[in-house]
């Protein structure tokens, strides 16, 4: 931003000279505005228009102005305050605080004029800064929230650094998530960040929108995928399928069109390409897809493989390196053989950090309140595991006889399990109105056995819900062939099949 042309006087200066020199944003000097007010006064009535002065460019109000417009009294007592206003500001201000004292140049002038290197500080944004020290409240718009918290930090305000972190906490959403999440990094709001990520993992699947997925960048994105409390709608594959989603925006950003296009047009893109370069070579092998091979590694194949129609798509789209899918079949065969011959039940003894990285991520909505029964069918070892809510309840059922399933049944007397239950709720801007967990838990299941997993209060209820599971179905086995994505879950999870 340069050179800031307001100017700010030292108090050795005589009262015509400091009356001119020290800047203000208050409309008059009514004392109610001093940071400390023990009573109500009419000017308070100036806060309702806040909201539409922060978006207006205005000149900033001086003492002169003040002195001018009121009576001789007020102007004596401008001239008495003004070294405790001078110190006031000096003990808010670490920024003023080290420029006034020790042996800085600053501290023997008579002016200074500010050098602002931060591009995200603007003239606006500096008078509500230096309007926040003569007052206790300060409204901040979220839309000007990261000029404002730019500001205050580099005058080390920190009662309003808290308060522009409070504001960017609150008002989350699709249109301001990435940019809150990269102005928090680059100020050091860990508590924004952290936020930030929560609502991305809650809403990144649940609410996919085109423009927050152009914004996405890498590094976010790895944070995303490799978390377990990603709330997966439907199952892994769906992972797999937003990535690729995603890629093609990072590479066609002018892409403009609805949400229900979207995998379709990458899709036709991938295969154009394929089909124009005659390339064979897998996407993340070429010098474009390089950049998104982190984000890939981490998406969980064994619970994609273990569906034909999904392995088909795997081997189509070509993106993946052959090698990954070598290494990931070898270590699902040798999973399948320990649950045939060494009777491998399932988790019996708490490993959750096992469960952490390989565990099986599915979810469900349920877009009103009723009966659902369902199953994330396919080939989970033996292990048919049906989920029913009814009745305010959420049942497990593992099924042996009672309802037809595609895949082998296991006769087992007793199958283990762990598994971690949530569900969530959200308002039109992905925020949390209310979820519920299971936390981490482990289960023995005999024959055709039901267990209730969650009972729910009615009065916390708000629809559409939406269940999100993790499963880990295989114990936790070491062998020298044990790859860097340490999977041993071997849990085939197709779309979702209902049942009625």
């Amino acid at each position: 931003m340069g050179s800031l042309g307001s100017r700010f006087q030292s108090p050795s200066q005589g009262p015509e000279e400091s009356a001119e020199g020290t800047s203000s944003s208050r409309k008059h000097a009514c004392e109610c505005k001093k940071r400390k007010r023990n009573a109500q006064c009419d000017c308070e009535s100036e806060q309702e228009e806040e909201d539409d002065i922060l978006d207006t460019p205005r000149r900033q109000v001086t003492p002169k102005d003040l002195i001018h417009k009121n009576s001789p009294a007020h102007y004596q007592f401008l001239y008495l305050n003004f070294l405790f206003i001078y110190l006031f500001i000096y003990l808010q201000s670490g920024y003023f605080s080290s420029m006034f004292s020790g042996s800085w140049k600053e501290s023997n002038m008579m002016e200074i004029n500010l050098e602002i290197p931060d591009q995200n500080i603007d003239a606006e944004a500096l008078q509500v800064v230096f309007g926040s020290l003569y007052r206790d409240d300060v409204l901040i718009k979220p839309s000007r929230v990261i000029c404002i918290l730019a500001a205050a930090c580099m005058l080390q305000l920190d009662g309003l650094i808290q308060q522009c972190g409070e504001t960017m906490k609150e008002n989350i959403s699709a249109k301001t998530v990435c940019g809150y999440y990269a102005c928090a990094s680059i100020y050091g709001l860990d508590s924004v960040m952290k936020k930030c990520l929560e609502w991305l993992l809650n809403n990144l699947m649940t609410h996919q929108n085109v423009e927050l997925l152009k914004e996405l960048g890498v590094d976010v994105m790895q944070q995303l995928i490799q978390s377990s409390d990603l709330f997966v709608m439907q199952v892994e594959m769906d992972v797999y399928t937003a990535l690729k989603k995603w890629m093609f925006l990072q590479l066609n950003p002018s892409w403009d069109g609805p949400i229900k296009q979207l995998l379709a047009d990458a899709d036709t893109w991938l295969c154009k390409r394929r089909s124009d370069l005659c390339e064979k070579e897998p996407f993340l092998n070429t010098e474009e897809g390089a950049a998104f091979c982190s984000v890939f590694k981490l998406v969980r194949l064994q619970h994609i493989i273990n569906d034909l129609a999904s392995a088909r798509i795997l081997e189509r789209d070509n993106i993946l390196p052959p090698e990954w899918l070598t290494t990931m079949y070898k270590n699902q065969w040798f999973a399948m053989l320990r649950t045939e011959f060494d009777n491998d039940n399932g988790p019996q003894v708490s490993n959750k950090d096992e469960f952490e990285l390989n565990s099986m991520r599915c979810g469900r909505k349920l877009s009103k309140d009723g009966d659902y029964c369902w199953r994330w069918t396919g080939f989970n070892f033996g292990f048919d595991l049906l989920v029913t809510y009814t009745n305010r309840f959420i049942v497990f059922k593992r099924n042996t006889l009672s309802q037809p399933c595609g895949g082998a049944v296991s006769l087992q007397p007793r199958r283990h399990l762990a598994y971690r239950l949530r569900l969530a709720s959200f308002d039109s801007r992905g925020k949390l109105v209310c979820s519920r967990s299971t936390g981490y838990q482990l289960l023995t299941l005999e024959k055709d056995q039901e267990y209730v997993v969650m009972n729910l209060d009615s009065r916390l209820l708000s629809f559409p819900l939406y269940v999100c599971c993790n499963f880990l179905y295989t114990s936790y086995h070491t062998n020298e062939n044990r790859t860097n994505w340490k999977t041993e879950v071997v849990v085939k999870c197709d779309r979702l099949q209902n049942i009625n």
